[in-house]
């Protein structure tokens, strides 16, 4: 059965729209350039990290973050950038008694604005910066795993990417949803491993409360 569901954060519970917009405000490019390029690389196959390389090559993401915030301009995402999907799917699992984590790729900062978004609403909020352990390493789903109060075959992870969501949560022992938004799962979407690999795919969180009852449903 499924008793624990642990969601991404990144283009699964929070439209990254803005946060990358103003990456390229900070870059000084348009940002349809910026999101043309970030797409290319995505769809190479390629580390994300490799599209700030081609506006600025030795960009270094972490000193920037800091100059950012030195500026005035730190890394930020409120309540209007959640997708509206997020409050009503969390508050559907837990009364369901299911018991529901966030965990995602995230810095510090990041891991304080979800404690504030999220406060009473889930069960553990962690970040790779807290675990010193990222996606898609097995350390970070071993994190996932000691945390959820299930075995691993019960642990249900939420994500909108193969690579760094699903393949590792699946080869971790778990049970996944891949959701269809964001450009990762938009030029995934349509390979063999979104087709096979994932328990459920979804287009909508929403969709996960019948899901999973339905799945615990037919193991009883």
């Amino acid at each position: 059965m499924i008793r624990a569901v642990v969601f991404d954060v990144g283009e699964c519970l929070v439209n990254e729209t803005r946060e990358y917009g103003t990456w390229a405000d900070w870059l000084g490019v348009p940002r349809h350039t910026f999101a043309s390029v970030f797409g290319a690389v995505i769809a190479q196959g390629r580390d994300y990290r490799e599209v700030f390389q081609e506006f600025r090559p030795g960009f270094d993401l972490h000193t920037e973050r800091e100059a950012r915030a030195e500026a005035g301009k730190p890394e930020w995402f409120g309540e209007e950038d959640l997708y509206p999907d997020v409050r009503p799917a969390l508050a559907a699992l837990r009364g369901d008694g299911l018991w529901v984590g966030i965990a995602g790729n995230q810095t510090v900062r990041a891991g304080g604005l979800l404690r504030e978004l999220f406060t009473g609403d889930v069960d553990l909020i962690g970040t790779s910066d807290d675990w010193g352990a990222s996606k898609p390493d097995v350390a970070f789903f071993e994190r996932v795993a000691e945390a959820a109060p299930a075995a691993v075959d019960e642990i249900m992870y939420v994500g909108d990417r193969l690579d760094n969501d699903i393949l590792p949560a699946v080869a971790a022992g778990m049970h996944t949803a891949l959701i269809h938004r964001g450009p990762w799962a938009h030029i995934q979407w349509n390979t063999h491993d979104a087709a096979q690999a994932p328990t459920f795919r979804i287009a909508d969180l929403s969709e996960l409360s019948a899901l999973v009852a339905g799945f615990n449903a037919n193991l009883l």
